[in-house]
């Protein structure tokens, strides 16, 4: 990426280039098919500058997409940013701009634009939830309840948004929820199935209901509990009798309105599903530029 490019925290959450690149491919296909039939009305040889600008504030999430969107395209496309992923933008601003083919500017500007408002669209509602929590020690967690097909691309907007991922899928993690502990006969034996056939290394969490629970938890020794709809006052018991043996994180229709009440309880991480689930597209344009090149 070119002028603005991401912090080396974010690039760590990048998913690989390959996955992006197959992923703009995808999407590309779906859009373009056999070929877009009004591009090709345009002469091949024609160049053109354009300008990508937000018309509301914003957090800027997805050069990797926008730029392989256009450059998947046509090779010969420009990308020069102005401003870099996770940085927040306002009204006005002109975010990158774009030089290239005219058919290939035209063609890959709803795939760009699209992966570019729906990431910025997540990492600026992750930011309200990191922005509620300023000061205090307690990380927000995203959950599994992603867009299909855009897992990764929606947790690595949550990085830039300030919130933090939680397991990437059920591959990676082990979180033992009331069917599998009913289906296992108890949290002990659930625990102990985990304990013989989970590899080493591999984050291993069980959800508890109530304080009984979570006492039955560390007594098995688990190492991070999830709290799943747990009460202000019971949030704060919680925390008194764990006394740091297990992280604990808090669950459950968690919404801005009470995030920062929750975290005040001492929990250590809170997820939430709504930094994902419930995106609305930021507000970004394309404008062609009125000297189209040569």
């Amino acid at each position: 990426m070119s002028a603005a490019s991401a912090s080396p925290a974010l690039a760590a959450c990048l998913p690989p280039m390959e996955h992006i690149r197959a992923h703009v491919r995808r999407a590309l296909d779906e859009d373009v098919g056999s070929g877009d039939l009004t591009a090709a009305l345009l002469p091949a040889d024609q160049r053109a500058r354009a300008e990508v600008v937000t018309r509301e504030s914003a957090v800027l999430c997805g050069q990797a997409w926008l730029e392989l969107a256009f450059t998947l395209i046509d090779d010969r496309v420009a990308v020069d940013w102005l401003v870099a992923d996770g940085e927040r933008i306002q009204p006005g601003d002109c975010l990158c701009r774009i030089e290239g083919p005219m058919r290939a500017l035209l063609t890959a500007e709803r795939t760009a634009l699209n992966y570019l408002q729906t990431l910025s669209g997540t990492a600026t509602r992750v930011r309200r939830y990191a922005d509620a929590v300023a000061g205090l020690s307690v990380r927000i967690l995203d959950t599994r309840k992603t867009l299909p097909g855009l897992r990764r691309e929606q947790k690595y907007a949550v990085c830039c948004g300030g919130c933090h991922n939680h397991r990437m899928g059920l591959y990676d993690a082990v979180l033992i929820k009331e069917n599998h502990i009913t289906a296992a006969g108890s949290i002990g034996a659930a625990v102990a199935a985990a304990r013989t056939q989970v590899p080493a290394g591999v984050p291993v969490e069980i959800e508890v209901e109530s304080l009984a629970q979570l006492e039955a938890a560390l007594a098995a020794g688990v190492e991070r509990v999830l709290l799943d709809n747990f009460e202000l006052a019971d949030l704060r018991r919680a925390v008194a009798l764990s006394q740091g043996r297990a992280r604990l994180e808090a669950s459950g229709g968690v919404g801005l309105d009470q995030l920062r009440a929750i975290a005040e309880t001492g929990v250590d991480d809170i997820s939430v599903g709504d930094l994902t689930k419930s995106v609305r597209a930021v507000d970004l344009s394309m404008r062609l530029l009125a000297d189209r090149g040569n």
